[in-house]
């Protein structure tokens, strides 16, 4: 029996490595991302405020990751996307449905209390599966 490989990439946040684990991995044809947040390349919070802005670079980021393991949104098959204020739901939406316009996966968006800072105001993880 052969055991599967697995590939994996960083985002280079500072915290990957406190907290041990890595932006995104790759098992055979099954890619999936770790909760994403809208951090800039400065590592400060992104668009501090704009929830559709935030959800942009999470995507991004998670767009980033698919890359760099061979594959690209279109390999996404579900989302989660964890807010701090349900009510602006249509902001997080936009962004998510205009990333995901041609090939919706399935998705969740549930409220939680906080994330990591008061500026976050979204975190979306995903699931992809490519062809191997």
């Amino acid at each position: 029996m052969t055991a599967l490989m697995s590939q994996r990439v960083s985002s280079g946040a500072p915290w990957e490595k406190t907290v041990g684990y890595c932006r995104a991995i790759r098992r055979g044809g099954y890619i999936a991302v770790s909760g994403t947040v809208a951090v800039g390349t400065d590592g400060k919070t992104f668009a501090p405020g704009d929830a559709y802005q935030q959800t942009k670079r999470c995507l991004a980021i998670i767009e980033k990751a698919l890359h760099e393991l061979g594959t690209d949104l279109t390999a996404v098959i579900r989302t989660r996307l964890f807010v701090t204020d349900i009510k602006r739901w249509q902001e997080y939406g936009r962004a998510h449905g205009e990333a995901f316009a041609a090939m919706p996966p399935a998705t969740t968006m549930v409220e939680v209390k906080g994330l990591m800072s008061p500026e976050m105001l979204v975190e979306v993880e995903a699931d992809a599966v490519m062809a191997t």
